[in-house]
């Protein structure tokens, strides 16, 4: 709406109209947004989960959100997608009305979110065309096959190989940490092809079926009490040549670009300001000493804090967004988010928590628990997602090295001889 001018002082009254509105275009697309809301709301799915594959009723809610164009907007029609040009205020108001209704929005997972942008941008035609529609839609879920147990930080030191034989790449090796690997239909994988070359030039970007021979998968609990993650083995698993994404030894810029979508997937704005808005109810229902949580002035304070973090990020993602639709590099706005997102969304998750006080250390079934335990088990495992995907110090190297332009830490030599063995 307009800036209200009936405080300002009257000389500056003239001086500082300002229209905010998004105009008449735009509150009719908002309009348009809000009556599919509340035409569509009862086939949402009830609880979207933590599963890793998506229910029917999951899918269906994603398909109808593609058709209406409030999903995969700007993805081309003939891969699935909606196919509109981009709009920024569109997307905006889409994310904007679903998380006031507090309705999902589309699916988002390491095939959508991650794998899709990178074919766009790097696959083939058949590759797009056999792909980015049945990922889409729900249909296919994948897992990404890239840390190894000596290869997290240092991903290009990765030991995972391939050689060719009769038409195939033959892996063989261990990946780690493999997200959704038990679930997975297919797998994007790095693995090394070219043994004589440098770390980073000998790399190829595969993908093929989990259920291919030679792949064994074994979960890994984690303190959530489920198994997110998963050991991945591969033994002389067979993988036909032409299922490359980019040419052979040049998966380490492939790679980047889909790190680049996953940074972007766990700093997801619109991720933040759902768990924002689901705090805040909480804090208006749970009370101590018989008033609500959110009238308690020291909970108020780091709440009001949070909802500016979340709007600053909000408006970074549209500045992410006007760069992107102009071609132009993110920059620092990009290189932050990933930090700055996970760590956020810990801090919600860690407030949740001391609001709900003594219950909040109730947890796994208990009677008393408040959403199912979701506030806790975000608590555990946000504070992964701070390690994941790049750790928070990593995350610290990528800003100072490539946004601020300084210099990177100087590589000593490491001693030789005996004393380099611990004397032995």
């Amino acid at each position: 709406g307009r800036l209200s001018l009936a405080r300002l002082p009257a000389g500056l009254k003239g001086r500082c109209a300002m229209d905010l509105s998004y105009g008449p275009e735009y509150e009719t697309f908002r309009e348009e947004v809000r009556d599919f809301i509340a035409v569509n709301r009862h086939l949402a799915p009830k609880n979207a989960g933590r599963a890793a594959r998506p229910s029917n009723e999951g899918v269906a809610w994603q398909k109808l959100l593609i058709e209406h164009g409030y999903t995969a907007r700007t993805i081309p029609r003939e891969y699935g997608g909606f196919g509109a040009e981009p709009d920024i205020l569109k997307s905006r108001i889409i994310a904007e009305e679903f998380a006031r209704a507090g309705v999902p929005g589309g699916l988002a997972n390491q095939g959508i979110s991650m794998l899709v942008p990178t074919l766009l941008e790097l696959g083939t035609e058949e590759q797009k065309r056999r792909w980015i529609e049945p990922t889409l839609a729900g249909d296919v879920v994948w897992c990404q096959g890239y840390s190894e147990p000596g290869s997290g930080s240092d991903l290009a030191s990765l030991k995972t190989s391939a050689r060719v034989e009769g038409g195939d790449f033959v892996v063989n090796g261990q990946k780690i940490w493999t997200s959704t690997a038990k679930e997975a239909d297919m797998i994007f994988c790095l693995v090394r092809t070219e043994g004589d070359a440098a770390k980073h030039q000998g790399i190829s970007y595969l993908i093929f079926p989990m259920t291919t021979p030679g792949i064994e998968v074994r979960p890994l609990r984690t303190m959530t009490g489920h198994a997110e993650f998963n050991e991945t083995f591969f033994t002389d698993v067979r993988v036909p040549v032409d299922q490359i994404v980019g040419q052979r030894g040049q998966g380490w810029f492939v790679a980047n670009a889909t790190l680049g979508h996953e940074r972007g997937m766990l700093g997801d704005p619109d991720a933040l300001e759902n768990r924002l808005l689901a705090l805040i109810e909480l804090m208006k229902v749970e009370q101590v000493g018989g008033a609500r949580v959110i009238d308690l002035p020291a909970l108020r304070d780091r709440l009001v804090a949070l909802q500016a973090e979340v709007a600053a990020m909000k408006y970074n993602g549209m500045r992410i967004l006007s760069n992107q639709i102009k071609g132009e590099p993110g920059g620092m706005a990009k290189l932050i988010v990933k930090l700055q997102a996970c760590e956020l969304a810990h801090q919600i998750s860690a407030l949740a928590i001391d609001a709900l006080g003594e219950l909040g250390i109730l947890y796994n079934g208990s009677a008393h628990e408040r959403a199912n335990g979701s506030w806790q088990w975000n608590y555990m495992f946000q504070l992964g997602l701070i390690i994941g995907g790049g750790t928070a110090q990593i995350q610290k190297n990528i800003i100072s090295e490539r946004g601020l332009n300084m210099p990177r830490e100087p590589r000593l030599d490491l001693p030789k001889g005996p004393s380099a063995q611990g004397g032995q």
